[in-house]
């Protein structure tokens, strides 16, 4: 289950027959980060339920059975797109892969997919590399470094898409607006889920 509020977002989903996750997000304000809420769990267990006041009570209950010990605040952190246009993601025999390379917003549910994407992208292009019969020292570094270049040349456009579509669907979703709201739910409902499906059918290529 998934709840769009006015500025949050609330989900919840079973783990198995005694625990359940559940989420709760919005864009705090100054006031809230005064308030200390990363410091004082109970504080926050109050503000989550303060936000849920007109939900389902079901839904309240989850929250309200949750130990403080169990509360955890963290910010979701994204990287902008066009610094993957403009800087680098492979320098000499270095590169970066995973969260490393294109930490997102979860909206889309690829941030986990995507890395094993780089995964299998890095193997292929440094496995084309080290089946050709090399000579250690420069002409090895050489071909390293241009097989981590290929991954990087390959990657790019894809994790600035899955970047910058997660960051406007979750803006979308999370949206305080009326007028954005009323397009969400009467309009964009199906195609936002359809992007969903979407972006988890890409074909990354075989490993050989």
């Amino acid at each position: 289950m998934q709840y769009f509020g006015k500025g949050f977002r609330a989900g919840v989903i079973p783990c198995d027959h005694k625990g359940v996750y559940w989420f709760f997000t919005w864009t705090p304000t100054i006031k809230d980060h005064q308030n200390g809420l990363a410091q004082e769990p109970a504080k926050l267990k109050q503000y989550v339920l303060n936000k849920l006041e007109n939900m389902p009570s079901y839904v309240r209950s989850f929250i309200e059975n949750t130990e403080l010990d169990a509360f955890h605040l963290a910010p979701l952190r994204h990287r902008h797109p066009w610094e993957l246009i403009m800087k680098n993601i492979s320098k000499g025999n270095v590169c970066a892969v995973g969260d490393a390379l294109h930490p997102m917003a979860p909206d889309l549910a690829q941030g986990g997919c995507s890395t094993l994407e780089d995964g299998v992208v890095l193997a292929r292009c440094l496995g084309e590399a080290f089946s050709k019969n090399l000579k250690e020292g420069e002409e090895e570094y050489k071909m390293i470094e241009e097989s981590l270049k290929k991954y990087a040349k390959e990657r790019r456009w894809r994790c600035i898409d899955l970047i910058t579509r997660s960051y406007i669907v979750g803006s979308i979703q999370q949206s305080g607006s009326k007028l954005v709201n009323f397009f969400r739910d009467q309009i964009l409902a199906t195609f936002l889920a359809d992007e969903l499906l979407k972006k988890s059918e890409f074909d990354c290529g075989e490993l050989k």
